[in-house]
Order: structure tokens, then sequence, then C-alpha cells
């Protein structure tokens, strides 16, 4: 089975800085996309930005020049840098990835156990 280790989350002020991180592992052949999305109390969960695995990035419009998703595919990790935090980037965040699994040769969707982001004013 795949497993997921999110860390890294926190609470932080207005204007500061966090990285997460989240590392897969477990019977895995290889990695396709990834991605982390976020859920605000009250909401549904939202893509936040994602990964593929030539290195190409997407970013909801609302995370646009503050966060900078990256990977390293050596340790199957996906990063997010979250720079000048708000308080409305509050939320539990998730990361997601797209693993091939070598038990029987699919592609799987697999989420992390979420780690909560809190940003004060």
């Amino acid at each position: 089975q795949v497993q997921l280790v999110e860390s890294g989350g926190g609470l932080v002020q207005a204007g500061g800085s966090l990285r997460l991180s989240c590392a897969a592992s477990g019977s895995i052949i290889s990695i396709n996309s990834m991605a982390w999305y976020r859920q605000a109390p009250g909401k549904q969960r939202e893509l936040a930005a994602t990964i593929t695995s030539d290195g190409s990035t997407n970013y909801a419009d609302s995370v646009k020049g503050r966060f900078t998703i990256s990977r390293d595919n050596a340790k199957n990790t996906v990063y997010l840098q979250m720079n000048s935090l708000k308080p409305e980037d509050t939320a539990v965040y998730y990361c997601y990835v797209v693993v091939k699994d070598y038990r029987d040769g699919y592609w799987k969707n697999r989420w992390g156990q979420g780690t909560q982001v809190t940003v004060s004013s």
C-alpha cells in the first residue's frame, strides 16, 4: 500500500512563511502528478497548486505569486513553500498524489492526512 506523511503546518502571523512537506512511501513504481489542496472551515476543499512529473506547475489565483510547489522525485516528496501568508490562507492542507502501485500495476489517487495551517492577523 501507499502512505503519505505530511509535515510543516502550524501557527504563523500574517506575512510569515511556512513550508509543507509530503512524503510518499510504500508500493510505488512511479508518481505522476502531485498537488496540494486546502479546506477552510465551512468551505469545500479547493486546489491550491499542482506539479506534474516533468515539473510543470499550476496555481490557484488566490495563491499565485505567494506559494511555490516543488518536488523531489528521488525522495517521492512534494513541498509547498508558502510566503506572505494571509489569514484567509487558514485551512487544513492536504497533499494528493497519483501513484502507480507495483502490487497490481494500476494508477491510484492517494490523499495525505492533512496538516493545519493557521494564520493570525
